[in-house]
């Protein structure tokens, strides 16, 4: 068989599809190491359960939104599929930014720390994001050019046919988790203050995904370029002005670090 089953299984005479499971599994992760983490940071853990409650449906709005925007082409010709995220079309970057937005606004309500709460959360970010690709493979899509490596997996193209081509959705799960690894390593030897966390995660992040977004075929288009590599060298550019803003700034973030102590 060329192409994996997108069904995982059926219940009720409903097909439940690897793409819902896998990003259910990443956000039940996430909540649990925010939970595991919160403590650490002087946050409750409730708080985190409250969160993930606003930012799970917001994640998915944006990154759908993220997504229909920049394929505003095909959506306007097939509205009906705006709502069909079961069909893939989730971009990170909106669920980024729509995940950063509820942060900062409950933050401001709760009168909570914006920072503290970014560094709880970011390391379930990589490694929600390496098991959530593998959803792309089950929809067969998010691959990227055609390629002879041994590696290459084979899919069938609606134009080309049957082809071999780069697992890009692997290159970045795998990339995710090496970013995951190093975001334990940067807390417990190099971080100083809160916040670091989120601004090292937007930069490798980014690093990443701007090399391998330019082996997919399938990118989102804006003016000609890549969206993709655009906002990923916008992110770059944030993450290491963001650091440099908070070791400039240290002495007012150094109660971060006293608390935790």
């Amino acid at each position: 068989m060329i192409a994996p089953n997108p069904i995982a299984f059926t219940a009720f005479g409903f097909d439940v599809r690897w793409y819902g499971v896998l990003i259910a599994s990443a956000l039940l992760i996430g909540l649990f190491i925010g939970i595991k983490r919160a403590p650490k940071y002087g946050l409750d853990p409730e708080f985190i359960m409250d969160f993930f409650l606003y930012m799970t449906p917001a994640v998915i709005i944006g990154a759908r939104l993220y997504y229909v925007i920049f394929s505003y082409d095909y959506y306007l010709a097939h509205p009906e599929e705006i709502i069909a995220t079961w069909h893939g079309g989730l971009a990170i970057h909106g669920g980024i930014i729509a995940g950063i937005i509820v942060a900062i606004i409950l933050c401001r309500v709760k009168k909570i720390s914006f920072f503290a709460l970014a560094d709880v959360l970011i390391p379930a970010l990589p490694l929600g994001q390496a098991i959530g690709r593998w959803g792309n493979y089950f929809n067969q899509e998010a691959y990227g050019s055609q390629t002879d490596l041994p590696w290459a997996i084979t899919v069938n193209d609606a134009a080309l046919g049957i082809i071999r081509v780069h697992p890009t959705f692997l290159y970045e799960s795998v990339w995710n988790l090496l970013v995951f690894g190093f975001i334990f390593f940067y807390e417990d030897k190099i971080k100083k203050v809160d916040g670091e966390l989120l601004f090292v995660y937007l930069g490798l992040y980014s690093i990443g995904r701007f090399f391998i977004e330019g082996l997919r075929t399938d990118s989102l288009m804006f003016m000609g370029l890549r969206t993709a590599q655009l906002i990923s060298l916008a992110l770059v550019a944030i993450g290491i002005g963001g650091l440099w803003y908070l070791r400039k700034n240290e002495d007012r973030f150094v109660n971060s670090m006293i608390r935790k102590k």
